[in-house]
């Protein structure tokens, strides 16, 4: 004998108190129901605070069961348009979560997690579907819900703007310079991407004025924390890095590199440039015997860096949920 089941969509905010000072909440009320075992609380025993939430649904009341009989039920809940991304960073978090709470007769309320990941697209919240849709093309064989209609919609408006904002290539040309000269030319073809999508460069070395020994490039996440919340004042940027490429590229005139990108970030730059020419190799006249030249074991160098921000937006949806179609159960005993 169930008592009943219900099922509710939460976000949970977690923050580093080392990083960041959150103002009083004005409305820390002391909730007696929260302490209730027998009320529905999705986020109990949670760190954090939930700071979105859809409203509860009833999946069932009163059901009962003979030994080996079983009953299945749907859930089907839109995520807020207002809600934040999943993101998981050094000061801050936003973790999206399915809760379902099942009670038995005279037994505490179980409660079964399931997270899931959530991508945002800014600028849907904002769009006016047309009231008249007659012109809208429709399978006239097909029974199509409402609710279904305006998904594929949504769906299809989401991809047409991340294509949209991401296919635009444009050459993009960049001296890198310090302060005795010219190293070399940096060339990228966009600067906003989507997830998935790789991060392609190349270096021209050609024309530089000052030998490069070796370049760094890493594709980074910066997580800024706003001025009134940050717990010290002047506390550094928190950096996440999620690709690198390191290549020695002394007497190299051209190169390139390739970074995937897993996630949101901006890439970081950094070069290390010699301070004097590098010597060639030196035979004496009337040397006669074979030598072998080696590099120099030690060398003078400059080194800097050079950020360029970049914008990544999330990735099509139809591939994310293509992704995401893989079996999954999760359970709890009651």
């Amino acid at each position: 004998m169930l008592a009943w089941a219900s099922a509710q969509i939460h976000c949970q905010f977690h923050t580093s108190e080392s990083r960041v000072a959150l103002p009083p909440s004005e409305d820390a009320k002391h909730d007696v129901q929260a302490e209730n075992e027998t009320v529905f609380v999705p986020n109990r025993g949670e760190r954090g605070k939930c700071i979105l939430a859809t409203p509860p649904k009833i999946l069932f009341c009163d059901l009962r069961l003979d030994p080996g009989e079983s009953k299945s039920y749907s859930y089907c809940e839109p995520v807020p348009l207002d809600g934040p991304p999943s993101f998981r960073g050094q000061s801050v978090k936003y973790v999206y979560k399915l809760t379902v709470g099942c009670q038995r007769v005279n037994s505490p309320i179980k409660l079964l997690r399931v997270p899931f990941r959530v991508f945002v697209v800014y600028g849907l919240e904002d769009y006016q579907f047309p009231p008249d849709e007659a012109v809208a093309p429709t399978n006239p064989f097909l029974d199509e819900d409402e609710n279904i209609k305006k998904d594929t919609r949504l769906v299809d408006l989401a991809t047409e703007m991340l294509m949209t904002n991401t296919s635009r290539r444009s050459l993009h040309l960049y001296n890198i310079t310090n302060i005795r000269g010219k190293v070399g030319k940096f060339c990228i073809f966009k600067t906003i991407y989507k997830i998935g999508e790789d991060v392609v460069g190349t270096f021209d070395f050609s024309e530089g004025d000052i030998p490069c020994l070796q370049f760094s490039v890493s594709l980074q996440t910066e997580e800024h924390v706003q001025e009134e919340y940050q717990r010290k004042p002047g506390q550094p940027v928190s950096l996440s890095t999620h690709a690198r490429h390191q290549e020695s590229c002394l007497h190299t005139a051209k190169t390139h590199f390739s970074l995937p990108i897993p996630l949101s970030a901006t890439p970081s730059f950094i070069t290390s440039v010699a301070r004097e020419p590098a010597e060639p190799p030196t035979v004496l006249e009337n040397q006669s015997e074979i030598i072998t030249w080696t590099g120099a074991g030690k060398i003078d160098v400059d080194t800097f860096s050079w950020d360029l921000p970049m914008k990544v937006l999330p990735t099509n949806p139809v591939l994310a949920s293509y992704v995401s179609q893989f079996a999954s159960s999760n359970s709890i005993s009651i």
